[in-house]
């Protein structure tokens, strides 16, 4: 949940957060701001009637309360408890805006500050591939992995004709990461874990209408935490 929707959801704009310890702090100060109370306003001369009831009373002998209601007029007294309201409001939203900012700088220091999960691979080429090899790394990222594949070895594939990425798990289950024609720089994406697909290969592929794997492994490799 960003700053924006934050806002959004303290206005009463946007639904609750998914995160119930989020949800309970946006709560609460959505409480506060909603008290009429927060909002009202002092009167225009109220400033200067504090001030001089002030003066007033730092003039007498006696600091004690009943010096004080004794040289400034009853109203004004009556005020300063009043002028209170107005100074929470400020308070209150000033609070509000801290929490934005310390949650938006919490989420700027955690993205700088931790280190991106990644998964790495070294591949080699197959009969069908017997010049090939290449690098691939894989980046965990709030929209899935990110794949950097780098090869060499294969010729380029036009005219129908591609090579196709897959992650594989141990039951032999395969999950498409993409399509490329030539493997000298190329970004996939995968939206299952290496962790649980850590076979990763490289088929050739004609657009037949088949979207099955061809089974024609040109490139093969097995990923694992860390950059190689």
């Amino acid at each position: 949940m960003n700053d924006d929707e934050r806002i959004a959801y303290l206005a009463g704009d946007a639904s609750a957060p998914a995160d119930p310890a989020a949800r309970a702090e946006l709560d609460r100060l959505r409480g506060l701001l909603a008290d009429p109370a927060v909002w009202a306003e002092p009167e225009p001369d109220l400033q200067e009637r504090v001030v001089g009831a002030i003066a007033s009373a730092a003039a007498q002998s006696s600091g004690t309360a009943q010096d004080l209601k004794t040289t400034a007029p009853a109203a004004d007294l009556d005020n300063v408890v009043r002028m209170r309201r107005p100074w929470t409001r400020y308070v209150i939203l000033g609070a509000a805006a801290a929490v934005l900012v310390a949650v938006g700088l919490a989420i700027g220091l955690t993205n700088r500050g931790s280190t991106p999960v990644e998964f790495a691979a070294s591949l080699h080429g197959t009969a069908l591939g017997p010049e090939a090899s290449g690098q691939v790394t894989l980046t965990k990222t709030t929209s899935g992995w990110r794949i950097h594949l780098q090869a060499e070895g294969l010729p380029r594939r036009d005219n129908g004709a591609y090579y196709q990425a897959w992650l594989k798990n141990d039951a032999g289950v395969l999950v498409a990461i993409g399509t490329f024609n030539q493997p000298g720089d190329v970004i996939l994406w995968s939206g299952v874990p290496p962790s649980s697909y850590p076979t990763l290969t490289v088929t050739r592929q004609l657009a037949d209408g088949d979207p099955a794997s061809s089974g024609q492994v040109v490139l093969q490799g097995t990923t694992h935490p860390g950059s190689d």
